[in-house]
């Protein structure tokens, strides 16, 4: 895994997270507002897509992020 993308749409207000370089997929929604994105040819997680990732979300407020590096 060389990079992880996490792109987050504040107009959609969703998260959107790649293992692997973003293409088409097969999406599976799970139910808790999560879409798994598989790649087409193997199946293998390649991505998720959190919907209404802040459901009290004020466009002008900035989101806080923590990321940890081992």
């Amino acid at each position: 895994m060389d990079k992880i993308r996490v792109l987050f749409d504040k107009e959609g207000n969703t998260l959107d997270v790649w293992f692997e370089e973003p293409r088409k997929a097969i999406c599976e929604e799970t139910g808790d507002e999560v879409i798994i994105k598989k790649d087409i040819k193997t199946g293998k997680v390649i991505g998720f897509e959190k919907l209404n990732m802040f459901p009290t979300l004020n466009k002008k407020k900035n989101i806080p992020v923590e990321v940890m590096v081992s």
